[in-house]
Formats: structure tokens, C-alpha cells, sequence
């Protein structure tokens, strides 16, 4: 009831869960400075909130209904941005999926006017890779919930704290081989993240319930993406092709050195069955080499360790 009290009290707000993430933070910092109030559902309620104390914090309550629904009192528009890159211990993409269905049915008892939901391309509910098969459940649980919605699907994000552009760049820069998993010919669509943050953003004044890819105006084969990246820094790495089963044993001997998780199998598998591609005019209209040839003395200078943004 407090909490219940409070949120009436502050008028209608804008909830985004993981402000404090990477797609997340983009969206509330443009929210804020449309001067709409937002609040944040987050997995990590005591890391330090880099927006004060514009953005109110609590913690996600997947497992108590009601308590979800009461974090969700008072709140017209939620942006959803959570999700898993991998299982690990007890969340799994089974676990992800409920939890995102928690939060929809929470939104639909509270009579939340607007649900924004960020997936990916090409998501499925019958595809053979765990990420974009539960993407793909949730995406069709929300057509059918009732509740106004759009759906956001990009394929690689980059920007200034993008993980996996900044970690291939990282590796070009201080190793003298980079491998590249098959052929390479399999392609990605990069969409900037600020371009991401403003569709979402927009979305929520649009009633009507779409579903659209979110992609930039450049496509690259995975090759071209990483001689590009390479071009950047002025790398002189060897790049070469080798199987899909030496890219997993070389990306498991080298995430045991970091600590980190840098590849998975289904990562490999999703890669090369190119679903990071739309089949629809681009959306977004940053262009990676652009962006790449402004920020050539930042990107790819520091490690950055997904397991370490989950502790």
C-alpha cells in the first residue's frame, strides 16, 4: 500500500526494467529529457543509479504476482528490456520467458495503457535456437494478452557500451589471430542504440500494436563486419576461418582465461544460420563505419566481461 500511495501520489509514470543496463539506460535518459517520469524494475536494486534521483528504483518480483502488479500500480507506458544473452545456474531461457509473461500479465491487471517490448529479429516461438525461441513465445504472448503494444526487433546493438563489438575490436587490437567461425558469409545488421532508444520512445504515443524490425541502414557478412572493425584500429591481426567446433573450444579456453562467457554454442549456431538480417527497409539511420571512424581512439580499448554486469 505504501508503495501504491506513492506512485499515485507522483502521477503517471514510464516504467523501463534494467534501466541500468545497456538498452535500458539509452531509453530512461531519453524519457527523462522528454520530462516523463520513470521508474525502474532491475535484478540489481542496490547498484548505483547513474540517474539519481529522477529514476525510482525496485526490484523485480517475478515469483510474487502481486507484488509485481503493485510495482506496476500508477505506471501508463512499460518499456521491457530484460533478458538473458546465456543461461547461467538457475536462469535459463525457460525461466526468462516466465519471468517476461509475469511482468505482461502484471501490466494487463494494473491497466498499464502501453507495453514496449525490445526482442530481435527473426524471433520465433519454433526456433531451434533457445534465445530467439523464447523471444519469439514471449513476442506471441503479448499479441494475445490484450494489452497495446509494440515490439521492437533489432539485431546487433552497438553504441559506446555495446559488449560484443567492443570485445571483437579488443581482441583485433592485441592478439595476432582473430578466428572466424565457418564461412563468415553470414550477416549482421548493426543498429545504434540511441537510434533503438528514440523507436522505443516513439513508440509509446502510437497506439496501434506493431511489430517492426529495428535496423540500421548498413548490412555487413560477418567478414566484412570484422575486417571493418580491424580497419579501425589499424589491426594487423591474421584473421582465419576454422570450424564452428574449434571457434567453441577456442572461445571456452579463452572465457576461462577472462572470467567471462564470450561464445556459446547457440551463439555459433544462430550466427550462422542468419537471423541478425531484416528483410524490410531500415529503421534506424546511424551507420556503423560512420560511428566507427568518429570513435576509433575508444572502442575496443577495455575488456568488457558479461558475467561480471550480472554480479
Amino acid at each position: 500500500m505504501v508503495l501504491r500511495r506513492a506512485m499515485a501520489n507522483r502521477g503517471p509514470v514510464n516504467v523501463v526494467t534494467g534501466a541500468f543496463g545497456y538498452t535500458g539506460r539509452y531509453i530512461t535518459a531519453l524519457l527523462l529529457q522528454r520530462g516523463i517520469k520513470v521508474m525502474t524494475l532491475t535484478g540489481h536494486p542496490n547498484r548505483a543509479n547513474p540517474f539519481g534521483d529522477a529514476v525510482t528504483v525496485n526490484p523485480f518480483s517475478f515469483d510474487d504476482p502481486d507484488a509485481l502488479a503493485r510495482s506496476l500500480d500508477g505506471a501508463k507506458v512499460v518499456f521491457n528490456t530484460y533478458w538473458i544473452r546465456f543461461p547461467q545456474g538457475e536462469l535459463t531461457f525457460e525461466r526468462a520467458t516466465r519471468n517476461v509473461k509475469a511482468l505482461i500479465d502484471a501490466a494487463r491487471r494494473t491497466g498499464v495503457d502501453r507495453f514496449i517490448h525490445i526482442s530481435i529479429t527473426n524471433a520465433r516461438a519454433d526456433s531451434p535456437l533457445p534465445y530467439f525461441r523464447g523471444k519469439g513465445v514471449v513476442e506471441q504472448y503479448l499479441m494475445d494478452s490484450g494489452l497495446s503494444y509494440a515490439i521492437l526487433r533489432p539485431a546487433i546493438i552497438f553504441g559506446p557500451e555495446d559488449i560484443l563489438l567492443h570485445n571483437i575490436t579488443w581482441m583485433l587490437r592485441r592478439f595476432p589471430l582473430f578466428t572466424i567461425p565457418g564461412n563468415g558469409n553470414y550477416r549482421v545488421q548493426p543498429v545504434f542504440v540511441r537510434d533503438l532508444a528514440q523507436l522505443a520512445a516513439d513508440m509509446a504515443h502510437d497506439q496501434r500494436n506493431l511489430a517492426i524490425d529495428a535496423v540500421g541502414p548498413e548490412t555487413f557478412t560477418f567478414n566484412e563486419l570484422v575486417a571493418l572493425l580491424a580497419r579501425t584500429v589499424a589491426s594487423k591481426a591474421w584473421i582465419v576461418h576454422v570450424s564452428p567446433s574449434v571457434e567453441l573450444i577456442l572461445a571456452r579456453i579463452f572465457s576461462s582465461l577472462m572470467g567471462d562467457v564470450t561464445l556459446t554454442r547457440d551463439e555459433i549456431r544462430g550466427l550462422m544460420r542468419d537471423p541478425l538480417v531484416s528483410k524490410n527497409a531500415p529503421t534506424a539511420t546511424t551507420r556503423l563505419s560512420e560511428w566507427l571512424a568518429r570513435n576509433a581512439d575508444v572502442v575496443g580499448i577495455r575488456y568488457r566481461s558479461e558475467v561480471s554486469l550480472r554480479a
